[in-house]
């Protein structure tokens, strides 16, 4: 298969996957700082062609975005995980083995090699679990609220959303469109900070 037939592919791919919606130049100028081109990733790592068929035959994450331009963006740290596991082959089984419930590895796995997961500046198992402990505590801690902006609730809560806030990036105005709606850092710090405002910040 040639590059052309390739790059054409794992676009398609991308599609399927994402929507079809358009990345204005200011979600360009986004990507272009939070991410990197896939070429310049795969250097001495069998170029871009060997990455692509490893996306398409999901044993790789596909790319977090296509800019604009069709170029293909991925984190930096691609392969930092398969290095980790030893090598692609065997990172599912050591990805998924992160969870107790195979089930579970099993859907993170999927949720993994759909490339989605830009809302974390470095993915692995271990912040993606965090990401998930942490939106929940906080989901839970805004349901309780004692009605009292103060106190020991309100300093854990704002500890809660200082944490998430370190592990996600801004996002940008492309996530929204194929994610269908707000983005976890809108839902979770970003409306969070605004109905708990912290003691002396300013209105």
């Amino acid at each position: 298969m040639s590059d052309t037939e390739l790059r054409q592919r794992l676009a398609a791919r991308f599609r399927e996957v994402n929507g079809d919606h358009p990345m204005s130049a200011a979600d360009d100028a986004y990507v272009g700082e939070q991410f990197a081109e896939l070429e310049a990733v795969c250097v001495g790592r069998g170029g871009g062609d060997a990455a692509r068929r490893l996306m398409l035959e999901g044993r790789l994450p596909l790319p977090g975005y296509l800019r604009s331009d069709g170029t293909e963006m991925v984190p930096r740290d691609l392969f930092s995980l398969a290095d980790e596991a030893g090598g692609v082959a065997g990172l599912e089984a050591w990805f998924t083995g992160h969870w107790a419930d195979p089930a579970e590895g099993k859907a993170e796995w999927a949720a993994y090699l759909s490339g989605q997961y830009v809302c974390l500046h470095a993915v692995s198992p271990a912040t993606i679990r965090r990401k998930g402990l942490l939106t929940a505590a906080i989901a839970a801690a805004a349901a309780d609220e004692p009605g009292d902006p103060r106190g020991p609730w309100a300093e854990r809560l704002h500890a809660l959303v200082d944490e998430l806030d370190r592990l996600e990036p801004a996002f940008c105005a492309y996530d929204r469109l194929r994610f269908g709606g707000p983005t976890s850092r809108d839902l979770f710090v970003d409306a969070i900070r605004a109905r708990f405002p912290r003691p002396g910040a300013a209105a």
